[in-house]
């Protein structure tokens, strides 16, 4: 049937090169998943072509795809420290209306913090297996979450990384229930990310003409959770791809990189390469903010594609209270409405909201959902 992948407890995953009838996805997705190894597993077992549960169906072709040259767009890179308050303020909202992206330097993180972050993750991921598989779980609510695919079992294509998460507000976790291995960092970090958080909301606020603290207010900032991807060298990068097209459902996501690359936005229908700047912090705007917005500030497709170059290591601050979320309702905030700007969007709550996109799946749009139709959005 296939070429074993040895060393993953007898693990047998069917190549492309080998596929035929008798592969059945359902079996070698759980066998996978039985593991416990992640994709770091196939990597330490030496495989040379990718298992077809990892397999990127022909429409999501890279090469089909128009890829710009980076030295054609620039997502902005924003110095917090660079001028006035104002100007910094006027290039944000310009970011986060043209390119729904934008990287910060001098934003008060040391490197040396980034640097001991990015290696915590690198730590955790490559202990020994036997060590990470206590912390391997598809249970959402417990306090840190280890596994490969959060969305193993319901998404078309498996993706080439694994993944450890973890909620810090509005309850943080008790830092014994974290991995020794990565423990300090993350408590340390997730403190630092949450002030970066909160600023940018405030420059958001004052871009849309608010008072500073509106966005910090309304409980923008009230939720913080992590994701802290490891994507292995793949062997067929032309086959796989690390995140599929998608749109996050947040607020907003603060995220770390490495020199790595491979994170791509989609603009004017190119998709743009987001270069790593050394330093930096990469800012997107979330769906949840497109829609307070009211359209003003966009929420881009954005994916990570797979690399023979390895591994490449990221962490997501994602801003929103998805762990416990209140009866809180969002909606389009009531000062930028007006006769010629009504509501687009319908109220929400972030619990319906993410009971939305779980249903619709990684890679759709569960802003639609609540879009109005133009004769709701004229009453």
């Amino acid at each position: 049937m296939a070429v074993a992948a040895s060393g993953i407890n007898g693990l047998i995953l069917t190549p492309l090169s080998k596929a035929d009838e008798n592969y059945h996805r359902p079996t070698e997705l759980k066998a996978f998943d039985d593991t416990k190894a992640g994709v770091k597993g196939l990597i330490d077992a030496g495989i040379s072509e990718i298992p077809r549960i990892f397999y990127r169906p022909p429409e999501h072709d890279h090469d089909s795809d128009n890829v710009s040259g980076e030295s054609q767009i620039r997502i902005p890179v924003i110095d917090l420290e660079g001028g006035e308050r104002k100007d910094i303020v006027d290039r944000i909202r310009e970011a986060s209306e043209e390119f729904g992206f934008f990287q910060v330097i001098n934003h008060g993180i040391p490197a040396s913090v980034l640097e001991e972050m990015r290696d915590g993750v690198r730590r955790f991921h490559e202990q020994d297996t036997e060590v990470k598989k206590q912390y391997y779980t598809r249970d959402i609510t417990k306090p840190f979450v280890y596994n490969s695919n959060f969305d193993l079992y319901t998404t078309a294509t498996a993706n080439w990384r694994d993944t450890f998460s973890s909620v810090f507000a509005p309850n943080p976790p008790n830092p014994q229930q974290l991995p020794q291995i990565c423990r300090d960092i993350m408590v340390d970090y997730s403190k630092r990310v949450m002030e970066i958080g909160k600023l940018v909301l405030e420059l958001l606020s004052e871009g849309l003409g608010l008072s500073p603290n509106y966005l910090n207010n309304i409980g923008c900032s009230e939720g913080l959770a992590f994701v802290y991807h490891y994507y292995p060298s793949c062997p067929q990068p032309e086959f796989a791809i690390g995140i599929p097209e998608h749109s996050d459902t947040d607020f907003i996501t603060v995220l770390l990189q490495d020199q790595i690359g491979g994170l791509q936005i989609r603009y004017r229908n190119e998709w743009v390469g987001v270069a790593p700047v050394d330093g930096a912090l990469v800012v997107n705007i979330g769906d949840l903010m497109q829609l307070i917005t009211n359209d003003r500030f966009k929420s881009v497709k954005h994916r990570v594609v797979a690399n023979e170059d390895g591994p490449r290591i990221s962490v997501a601050g994602i801003f929103s209270n998805v762990a416990s979320p209140s009866s809180k309702v969002y909606g389009p905030i009531k000062e930028l409405l007006s006769e010629q700007n009504p509501a687009m969007y319908t109220q929400t709550t972030i619990r319906d909201f993410n009971i939305q996109f779980r249903s619709d799946g990684l890679g759709t749009s569960t802003l639609e959902h609540f879009k109005l139709t133009r004769a709701e959005a004229d009453l």
